[in-house]
């Protein structure tokens, strides 16, 4: 497999989570959104819509994370990374939702960059504006993980599931955006709990071959 993506987008990050914990290995392609790489014809051929990432098997090309995810979820089946039950299953996806649909989304680049170039607004507008939203997003978050009297140190239960995939990416940006994180002991308990462990530490920004060094 090749993996089309870019280190520090938070859609690439949750699905290295899961390849990683899926103990699958698969071909780092770079295509770097700082340079616009991913509007060029030869990405698009890959995903007309110009994003990553991208999945490319022996028999077809995957586009959009939350399909690439159940795809590798229903295709490598162990380690499971949802619930057997129904109503569980639906609960971790639930989770999972509330990154992947409600805060990354308003979050992502190219929403940042409108409000840049095409709204105008300066740097201080677009950190307010990614505040706003992921403190909103994990407010909620915070509350339904309290309420959860099962959970043990991660999203859902003791093990990882998809919804640390999704939050952990999350997290990496809400830091990047300043976000003050001490509000949500419990976001912060499953981070460290998730960082514990090599999946979600390869996975890393900073861990990939197309990051720039660290000073």
């Amino acid at each position: 497999m090749k993996l089309y993506n870019f280190f520090r987008s938070g859609t690439s990050h949750r699905t290295r989570i899961v390849l990683n914990l899926k103990g699958l290995d698969y071909d780092y392609v770079a295509v770097s959104l700082a340079k616009e790489e991913h509007l060029q014809p030869a990405f698009k051929a890959l995903n007309p819509q110009g994003l990553v990432p991208v999945l490319q098997t022996d028999d077809t090309l995957l586009f959009q994370s939350p399909a690439i995810i159940e795809w590798l979820e229903e295709q490598y089946p162990d380690p499971a990374l949802l619930p057997k039950d129904p109503f569980e299953r639906a609960h971790v996806r639930a989770l999972a939702a509330m990154v992947g649909c409600d805060i990354h989304p308003i979050n992502n680049r190219r929403i940042l960059q409108y409000l840049r170039n095409e709204l105008h607004q300066d740097e201080e507008a677009v950190l307010t504006w990614c505040k706003q939203w992921i403190n909103d997003g994990f407010t909620a978050l915070e509350q339904i993980l309290s309420e959860d009297k099962n959970r043990q140190g991660f999203c859902f239960g003791d093990t990882p599931t998809i919804a640390d995939a999704y939050l952990i990416p999350q997290i990496e940006s809400a830091k990047r955006f300043e976000v003050d994180l001490t509000p949500y002991p419990l976001i912060r308990e499953v981070e460290a709990n998730c960082m514990q462990l090599p999946a979600f530490i390869d996975a890393a920004p900073f861990k990939q071959p197309d990051a720039p060094a660290k000073v």
